[in-house]
């Protein structure tokens, strides 16, 4: 596996930087800027809510445009500039014309992204105070300011770095903690290499291969496999940008195989940080009819407010997780059907709960001491179809989340 760390020490190439522009009343960091010295290759994953926040509108006409020389991205918290019309469309302008000028870049070099509140405009003055205030504080090795400076409601930064064997850096910083759902989750994620991607030489089955395509893939088998509560936001984002400043061209499948992990870390991180969560959930359906109905299986049961409350409460009630997988759109045999629950994050089968359409003589205490656990596996086999499973990280529902949910704006 991989050896993905859960710090930056930095990137060849990239300064980066998080500080406080007035946005949040605490104090706290509100404003981040990542910075390469030399033109990147750049790809974007938005969200598919049709309610596209200014800054995702903005980031996709740009990269439509130029997705060969991106130099920075300016991330504002606190608004997410959403449902703020033609306003917010140029606030956001904006943001990238005062980027590009304090950096001495062009309008179409930077990328912007916004978290927080839908509905309200961006206090532009802070805006501007602090794009000057994150180009002045510019560094190597500021990636944990930076993934401060994109939170909102986490309660810890999240970042992935791995180093190569070839001697190049990819790493990441995300932000996300509620209204996250598998479908481009919703969260704000900025992936960095320092490799080169030209690609010499790729597998011979790829063609015409580019950072989009590797970045579709990589936020299917992580970013889109994450649910805290089922909602998709609207200003999903997540970027990735590759400066060559390690001057190693990276093979086309090599980087791709390397960035799925480094996704997979921020993604099941953005679950450990679910809003009031207690309990980090593995979700894995196998032979389902096909790989749509192990998702909408998959999917169903992540997101289910009766399996994950029965989670927060410790109680093994498979009958909840039977039930979800149902009322899915999938094509079921009940009496096919297998549910295991295990302790940890490995798949391991360790207390079969149900088969032949009825529960099995399992031992309820065992079953209530393995709910009990922080980390919980969920396996459903279907049965039928092909044995390539699918798995979706989520969490439970606690007291905290309707908490923290119900006062978001006060």
């Amino acid at each position: 596996m991989t050896d993905v760390h859960s710090t930056i020490a930095s990137v060849k190439g990239f300064k980066v930087s998080g500080i406080h522009a007035g946005l949040k009343a605490d104090g706290a960091l509100d404003m981040a800027l990542i910075y390469s010295d030399t033109p990147c290759m750049a790809a974007g994953v938005f969200t598919t809510n049709l309610m596209k926040a200014a800054p995702v509108v903005v980031d996709q006409e740009t990269l439509a445009k130029n997705s060969t020389h991106i130099r920075a991205v300016i991330v504002n918290t606190k608004c997410a500039n959403a449902c703020t019309g033609q306003q917010g469309i140029d606030n956001a302008r904006q943001m990238q014309r005062w980027t590009a000028e304090r950096l001495g870049i062009g309008e179409d070099e930077v990328l912007v992204m916004s978290t927080g509140v839908i509905g309200t405009q961006l206090p532009m003055e802070k805006i501007q105070r602090g794009i000057g205030l994150a180009v002045d504080a510019l560094g190597a090795e500021n990636w944990e300011a930076a993934a401060r400076g994109i939170m909102t409601t986490d309660t810890q930064p999240k970042m992935a770095s791995y180093r190569a064997a070839q001697g190049y850096s990819i790493a990441g910083i995300a932000k996300g903690a509620g209204m996250i759902a598998p479908n481009m989750a919703t969260m704000l994620g900025l992936i960095v290499t320092d490799a080169a991607a030209n690609y010499p030489e790729p597998a011979a089955h790829i063609r015409n291969p580019d950072l989009g395509d590797m970045l579709h893939s990589g936020a299917e088998y992580s970013f889109n496999r994450i649910a805290v509560d089922g909602d998709t936001s609207t200003n999903d984002t997540v970027l990735m940008l590759a400066n060559g400043a390690s001057g190693i061209s990276a093979r086309y499948n090599e980087l791709s195989t390397q960035l799925d992990p480094v996704c997979a870390h921020l993604a099941k991180a953005v679950v450990r940080d679910g809003e009031g969560a207690t309990k980090f959930i593995t979700i894995h359906i196998s032979h389902a009819f096909d790989y749509d109905d192990a998702r909408s299986i998959a999917n169903t049961i992540a997101t289910s407010p009766l399996v994950k409350t029965a989670f927060y409460g410790g109680d093994a009630n498979w009958g909840r997780i039977i039930a979800a997988a149902g009322r899915s759109s999938a094509k079921l045999d009940p009496n096919k059907l297998k549910l295991w629950v295990s302790r940890g994050e490995e798949l391991r089968r360790e207390l079969l709960l149900f088969e032949n359409g009825m529960p099995t003589a399992y031992d309820e205490n065992e079953a209530s001491a393995i709910m009990h656990e922080p980390s919980i596996v969920v396996e459903l086999d279907c049965g039928s179809g092909e044995p390539n499973g699918y798995t979706v990280w989520t969490c439970d529902l606690s007291h905290d989340y309707v908490s923290i949910n119900g006062h978001y704006r006060s």
